[in-house]
């Protein structure tokens, strides 16, 4: 099961941690890890190039099924805010997966 976990301070999204696997097909055909994983990697590369600064960021590329994306403090006011619609929208779509009843076996989001 993949998890997704999401941390808040004042109502701010400031870190989420993917962990684990759907094993919802065969490799390269797994339409849960596909759609987690394209919304991951494109929330953070947008962090990068619309928001203007790089979160930290720690990914398992031997074994995958780990993510952990954490947001800076020091951002300015128009970073941070970019940075939240991105988040939001990140935890909106991997919401509306696992809210899909033939996957909610393969996804939590906390």
């Amino acid at each position: 099961m993949i998890n997704i976990k999401f941390t808040r301070k004042n109502d701010s999204i400031t870190r989420f941690v993917i962990t684990g696997h759907a094993f919802d097909g065969k490799i390269a055909h797994d339409i849960v890890c596909a759609g987690v994983s394209s919304l991951a990697i494109t929330t953070v590369n947008s962090l990068e190039t619309l928001a203007h600064f790089r979160p930290l960021v720690e990914v398992d590329e031997v074994e995958g099924g780990f993510l952990d994306c954490e947001i800076l403090s020091d951002l300015s006011d128009k970073q941070a805010e970019i940075a939240q619609i991105l988040l939001q929208n990140f935890e909106n779509g991997v919401k509306a997966i696992a809210d899909e009843a033939a996957y909610r076996n393969f996804i939590s989001v906390t």
